[in-house]
């Protein structure tokens, strides 16, 4: 399961719309681990003056790496965060996701370009 999802939020669910906020809320408290690397790499884009900032550091152990896993492979949570952040998301591999200010054009089309994912592969990932 992607998340845990409340009866009260599921029940509101099934009778209509609910907002990016509550949307937001169940991401950060089913997927800790995932939102902690999204809302750090956020905060560095928000300090600091790079037009992006992009996380190396793969996650401890497979829970960790299935929460970043499921965030980043739902285009629903892959763009609510987006908006929570006002960032782009990109992602690579098991661990290396980036936000990329909106500005940040260029960058981000190199991010996501063929060379660039090539060359982001090693061994140790291939399984990741």
């Amino acid at each position: 399961m992607s998340l845990t999802v409340s009866p009260e939020l599921l029940d509101k669910a099934r009778r209509g719309p609910v907002t990016d906020e509550e949307f937001v809320a169940c991401i950060r408290e089913s997927l800790p681990y995932a939102w902690g690397v999204i809302a750090r790499l956020a905060e560095q884009v928000a300090t600091g003056e790079d037009e992006y900032a992009a996380n190396e550091v793969p996650p401890p152990g497979e829970k960790e790496r299935g929460q970043l896993l499921r965030l980043l492979a739902s285009d629903a949570m892959r763009g609510a965060v987006q908006r929570h952040f006002g960032l782009r998301l990109a992602f690579q591999n098991c661990h290396k996701v980036a936000l990329f200010r909106p500005e940040a054009d260029a960058a981000y089309k190199e991010f996501v370009t063929p060379r660039a994912q090539l060359l982001n592969q090693s061994p140790e990932l291939v399984d990741c």
